[in-house]
């Protein structure tokens, strides 16, 4: 069987499993107050040329999103995103479950414009009823997106001027940040998005780890953001396990050179693909490849290769995602060619 269902389905990178081995027995101070977290810290913060971020270590995406999203947004405001972006179709609601309201905009290839920001808000405050309606309180993106695309540092200004206009924070999903930053022609960097993001997070859990992201907020955190995280069950006693992960991940450009890998096996599947003639959804350049199957090629992969679903193309053909990882082998994109 060949699993490309996503980019989780392994464990962690070596490194990480040796180092938790090796530092199993010591004792140190719970809740991220320990050594590793810190030492995670700053090397997080040399990586975004941001020496006076905060930054805090969370247990998983969707406690992430929810979290970042109720603690910096007014009761009476929700959070702009695209349609497709995560929180507004694969958080079961979590964002709604917190209060706010997830306002769903149009999307270009996954991507939400400025331009379309700028007018939702122009019209929202335009309109004499908008006390009665709920206020948009932030801007959420993910990078890369849904479907693997990516902004440009041009589309992060315009959206980051469009916040700043209506005094909006811009929120950046770093789930699968790594292979962002590993894309080939991305003109986005970590201190690139320390400029143009009021928080942003790096995602582990997609990219090297066990688990756990990582949340910077290159301005300072919101007050008491750490109690919020206790208060919705996001807060590790045994914080150290979060930590000492990134620590090795931000050592010797670790995190850089396993995205690179998800990149490249990709880059090889998707170039296999399109010789043998198979039909792109879009065009992504990161590590998920969005192909269109008829459904009698997809039952005759049954049980011999595992993809995610994505959307119904028409009556006889599926949208399915093939998600590279940090650990995909040459060997298991020339398998999975062959068995194509």
């Amino acid at each position: 069987m060949f699993y490309f269902e996503n980019d989780y389905c392994e464990g962690a990178h070596p490194a990480i499993l040796q180092k938790l081995m090796e530092t199993n027995f010591e004792k140190v101070s719970g809740y991220g107050t320990d050594p590793y977290c810190a030492s995670a810290r700053e090397k997080i913060r040399a990586a975004c040329a941001c020496p006076e971020a905060d930054v805090t270590f969370i247990s998983g995406g969707t406690q992430t999103n929810a979290i970042v999203i109720a603690s910096m947004l007014h009761r009476w405001e929700g959070v702009v995103a695209a349609s497709t972006g995560h929180v507004n179709g694969h958080e079961a609601g979590a964002i709604e479950y917190t209060g706010h309201k997830v306002l769903g905009l149009p999307h270009k290839n996954g991507k939400l414009d400025a331009a379309d920001v700028r007018d939702f808000c122009a019209t929202f405050y335009a309109d004499g009823n908008h006390d009665h309606m709920v206020f948009p309180g932030m801007v959420y993106i993910s990078h890369p997106t849904e479907y693997g695309t990516l902004y440009t540092k041009a589309e992060l200004q315009a959206l980051y001027d469009v916040c700043q206009t209506y005094h909006m924070p811009l929120f950046v999903d770093g789930a699968r940040l790594g292979y962002g930053l590993a894309a080939e022609g991305t003109d986005v960097t970590l201190p690139d998005l320390a400029q143009l993001a009021d928080v942003f997070y790096i995602g582990g859990t997609k990219v090297g780890a066990l688990c756990g992201e990582a949340v910077v907020f290159p301005h300072g955190a919101p007050a008491h953001f750490m109690t919020m995280v206790k208060q919705q069950g996001a807060l590790l006693a045994k914080g150290r396990l979060l930590g000492l992960q990134f620590d090795v991940l931000f050592t010797d450009d670790l995190y850089q050179t396993i995205s690179r890998n998800a990149i490249a096996t990709a880059n090889a599947l998707k170039q296999g693909l399109a010789d043998k003639g198979y039909r792109f959804f879009l065009d992504s350049p990161t590590n998920q490849i969005f192909i269109v199957f008829s459904n009698e090629q997809l039952a005759a992969l049954e049980g011999k290769a595992k993809f995610g679903f994505w959307e119904k193309f028409d009556d006889t053909h599926t949208v399915m995602r093939i998600a590279t990882s940090w650990a995909t082998r040459m060997e298991e994109i020339d398998g999975l060619l062959a068995l194509l």
